[in-house]
């Protein structure tokens, strides 16, 4: 019997991960699960905002929500955004689905690997999916002029990229983009899935969402559930010129967003110090977590401007065997990449989480590594003469200057067995 009591035979059910509360309940009471599968922001909400939500809970059930446009005109009013030029939806994939279904008539092309739903919803409605691999040896980074050439040889008829990339990480700067859009601006239509750039600290305006809005094929998507924290809640938007954001609002249903939703919606521009608040913080434990993944031997860490890592395997650990090892003897939750297309078993994506919950991962890491090693796999310095120093941004080591200091001490209930052992 595992140590948490949690039967792994739950995770090797269907095409996707399984859910938080699948593994939750398989666990029972008592068991703690950590969560480095789903990625969510860690400090957002505050508190302060969950207990305001709570002693509102009655009536957010109770009673039904504003139409969508309502709730959209207000989303548009604290985003600063011309409400015409927006369609908010129950997430993103709901945009996703209606983009497929009203847009993308012919044919799509889309960098592998990436968000399953830009392969799968398309090819679910009979459509012609140009994939483009990225590839291992750049570090996954795509690049947009082999983009737009592949494009071209294969007459795709829209375009998609997502910055930042699920899962490898990679951010593309916002001049780039914008060349993209205008490179293809004969398109039926182009799609700059903008899910994760909350995340990124690379520049201070890195959206192209308000550069969207004045072409005439260019459609910029968001997910407030993975940026809020409340994936639970399901509510995303698009950014789009009035015709193409009329047309998708219009097939939207009435009343597609629920009460949570609007709630969170008019709780924003009074959290806004909250919420850049939890960014920084992100952005800190991000780089912690980089640098402890990177002292075990023998794994890969891609650079990442994500709430997220993906990483590579020794070649003698199993993604699989991994993933089974720390839910079943360490209650952590991770992300294996053997569905995704352009991936294998070898790849994982591991979530940013704090600095506690990133030693608990990496003594169960270093737990299952036991099998294969004989002498600590946590006693070099990947940082010197490391073979993946091909793929480090230069950048990535520096500090932006709006990070909060990592803190010298920890509190004494956090998880520090693994540091205690090698200190």
């Amino acid at each position: 019997m595992a140590r948490t009591g949690i039967d792994t035979s739950i995770l090797h059910k269907g095409s996707h991960s399984a859910s938080f509360f699948d593994v939750a309940r398989a666990a029972g009471e008592g068991v703690e699960i950590v969560d480095f599968c789903i990625p969510c922001n860690p400090y957002f909400p505050t508190p302060e905002m969950f207990d305001e939500l709570s002693r509102d809970l009655k009536s957010i059930l109770k009673y039904y929500p504003s139409d969508s446009s309502a709730i959209t005109k207000k989303l548009a009013s604290v985003l600063g955004l011309h409400p015409q030029t927006v369609a908010m939806a129950n997430g993103s994939t709901e945009l996703i689905t209606w983009i497929d279904h009203l847009l993308i008539k012919e044919s799509v092309a889309i960098p592998i690997p990436t968000f399953g739903r830009w392969t799968d919803q398309p090819m679910e409605t009979g459509k012609r999916v140009d994939m483009f691999p990225l590839q291992e040896r750049d570090g996954f980074r795509l690049d947009l002029e082999e983009y737009v050439q592949f494009i071209r040889e294969r007459k795709s008829r829209v375009a998609v990229v997502c910055n930042v990339n699920n899962p490898d990480g990679h951010y593309i700067p916002r001049r780039d983009v914008i060349r993209f859009m205008d490179a293809l601006s004969d398109l039926d239509l182009v799609v700059v899935d903008e899910s994760f750039i909350d995340f990124s600290d690379a520049e201070r305006y890195p959206s192209v969402g308000p550069d969207a809005v004045i072409r005439p094929n260019a459609v910029v998507l968001k997910s407030l559930g993975k940026n809020f924290g409340l994936h639970g809640i399901r509510f995303g938007y698009m950014l789009a010129n009035p015709a193409i954001a009329g047309k998708i609002a219009k097939m939207l249903p009435k009343w597609n967003l629920n009460s949570l939703a609007e709630k969170v919606v008019h709780m924003i521009s009074d959290h806004e110090m909250e919420y850049e608040e939890s960014l920084r913080l992100l952005s800190r434990d991000r780089r912690s977590m980089g640098r402890e993944l990177q002292r075990i031997q023998g794994l890969t860490v891609f650079p990442s401007q994500g709430n997220f890592f993906l990483v590579k395997l020794p070649n003698e650990w199993s993604g699989v065997a991994l993933r089974d090892y720390l839910v079943a003897n360490h209650g952590i939750m991770t992300r294996e990449c053997g569905n995704k297309l352009g991936m294998t078993s070898q790849f994982m994506r591991l979530v940013v989480r704090p600095a506690g919950d990133v030693d608990r991962l990496v003594d169960g890491m270093l737990d299952y590594a036991q099998r294969f090693h004989t002498r600590s796999v946590y006693d070099t310095d990947p940082l010197e003469n490391s073979p993946r120093a091909r793929w480090t941004d230069p950048a990535y080591d520096d500090q932006p200057d709006n990070l909060i200091q990592y803190p010298a001490q920890r509190a004494g209930n956090e998880y520090t067995a693994r540091r205690a052992a090698v200190g």
